[in-house]
């Protein structure tokens, strides 16, 4: 089954003082560790929010374009890990593992279908 394991981080988080040289050892242990179990298929971080561009539909089917992100949160989406595991268990211990190094809140949801070509 494949997995989203996604790093959530608080607006305003600061990269360059909180990702240091102990941290993204840290993220490049789990990962190493991840390729190793053949789970990881696929590891990206994002760019800042004020980088994205959002969609917006309306009931008409028009679709206007939006500078930001889609949602206006406390928290966003910093990083993602797509992971091929047994079971919603072992995709959990993955993302212990990725919230441990990376010093922030995950969240691991199955995918409903997925196909990669």
């Amino acid at each position: 089954m494949l997995f989203l394991v996604a790093i959530h981080r608080p607006q305003g988080f600061d990269h360059a003082a909180n990702l240091g040289p102990e941290v993204r050892a840290a993220i490049d242990a789990v990962n190493d560790e991840m390729v190793a179990a053949g789970a990881r298929r696929f590891v990206g971080g994002l760019r800042d929010q004020a980088s994205a561009t959002s969609l917006l539909r309306d009931d008409a089917g028009s679709i206007t374009p939006s500078e930001g992100a889609f949602l206006q949160a406390s928290h966003y989406v910093d990083g993602v890990w797509i992971l091929d595991c047994a079971d919603q268990s072992e995709a959990t211990e993955w993302g212990r593992k990725a919230a441990a190094a990376c010093g922030g809140s995950v969240e691991v949801r199955a995918f409903a279908g997925a196909k990669f070509d």
